[in-house]
């Protein structure tokens, strides 16, 4: 059987495809655009992307691709973290923070009993203008995502917006 040279390109980029990973949903505008929609919601004006907070994320995350543990860095930044045991985009784990708007008060500025709505509140604080994020594979399998704000936010007995 003779193998055309056309063939033998086809399937190099398939095989290309296969082992590059994909960017999908896991760009600066992604996380942005999830971000900024959650805080037009509130009337909050827009972030902006900064790639220096990005870079500080990516390099808090490559610390724990070998564990994946779901740790804050500590930093001078706010920080949401995401994980999951399969792929999680980054668009996911945006919509995964802003879907805890249904347990968060705003009257009260608390969260509903036994629930978690800080990571929603991180996103829409006003004070915070500038965010950076980053997503990793763990060796594990999982998949690891942070997004880091500044000014930090999520001060206690302040409200959001």
């Amino acid at each position: 059987m003779k193998i055309s040279k056309v063939s033998m390109a086809l399937a190099c980029l398939l095989a290309l495809a296969l082992v590059i990973p994909s960017h999908a949903q896991n760009s600066p505008k992604d996380y942005l655009d999830g971000h900024n929609a959650a805080r037009a919601a509130v009337n909050v004006g827009p972030m902006s992307w900064n790639d220096t907070i990005a870079a500080y994320a990516r390099n808090y995350l490559r610390k724990h691709i070998g564990d994946c543990n779901m740790v804050e860095s500590g930093g001078d930044y706010g920080e949401n973290l995401g994980w999951s045991s399969v792929d999680l985009t980054g668009t996911d784990t945006v919509a995964m923070w802003v879907n805890e708007k249904s347990d968060y008060d705003y009257n009260s500025n608390s969260c509903a009993p036994n629930k978690v709505c800080g990571h929603y509140t991180q996103v829409v604080w006003r004070k915070s203008v500038r965010m950076g994020c980053a997503k990793v594979r763990c060796n594990n399998g999982g998949t690891l995502v942070s997004c880091n704000y500044d000014p930090t936010g999520n001060y206690y007995g302040e409200k959001p917006y």
